[in-house]
């Protein structure tokens, strides 16, 4: 890899690719509007964006029923902490560096909805309270007070034509996560039949 044809300046950057459009540079609003509320209340599934106090980034898949995330009010939504691997990569995040970066995904939607903003951990149970599942109430959830959103073209969905299910891989044909876990982990006795019964149990028991 030629380092010398790396891109180090926004000045370089600007002279290559050039500036937006004044509809890019006037879409961001700074509230949770009607717009966004419709969006989010039809959105089963987000990507979230978090980095360390150091700049380490993580991003993180969170997916539910269609609405899971509850919008308070203009400025603020919650995102309920389902059971997990207990690694707690963005809940940690989030405490050292509360920025944060959110993707809406709408099934079939090629365009997304964005939002950035200050990120916090609550343990309000009454705040928690409505966001139960099979009376199973979130121990945590992550707080966001939204300072933009806007709405992503759909370019990268039809480059990779993800909702055009004849462009979908042949089941026998996906990566194996099992094999995948126990090539990384090299653990003793975790062979990818152990794992992923361990997989499927968790999916089956352990969603909530």
């Amino acid at each position: 890899m030629n380092r010398k044809e790396f891109v180090s300046t926004e000045e370089e950057l600007r002279s290559l690719i050039g500036y937006p459009s004044g509809l890019v540079n006037h879409k961001v609003i700074s509230h949770i509007d009607q717009h966004c509320r419709d969006f989010i209340a039809k959105s089963p599934f987000i990507f979230m964006s978090t980095s360390d106090a150091s700049g380490k980034c993580d991003v993180s898949p969170r997916g539910d029923s269609a609405g899971f995330v509850h919008v308070i009010d203009e400025t603020y939504l919650v995102i309920p902490d389902r059971p997990g691997n207990k690694r707690m990569d963005t809940i940690c995040n989030v405490i050292s560096n509360p920025e944060i970066g959110l993707i809406f995904i709408i099934p079939g939607l090629g365009e997304t909805l964005r939002i950035n903003g200050q990120a916090y951990i609550t343990k309000d149970k009454e705040l928690l309270q409505s966001m139960a599942v099979n009376e199973k109430i979130p121990l945590l959830g992550i707080v966001v007070a939204v300072e933009e959103c806007f709405i992503h073209c759909a370019k990268a969905f039809r480059r990779s034509s993800l909702w055009e299910p004849s462009s979908w891989l042949n089941p026998s044909e996906l990566p194996s996560a099992s094999n995948i876990l126990s090539d990384h982990a090299k653990l003793d006795g975790m062979t990818p039949e152990v794992i992923s019964d361990r997989l499927k149990e968790g999916y089956q028991k352990r969603l909530y």
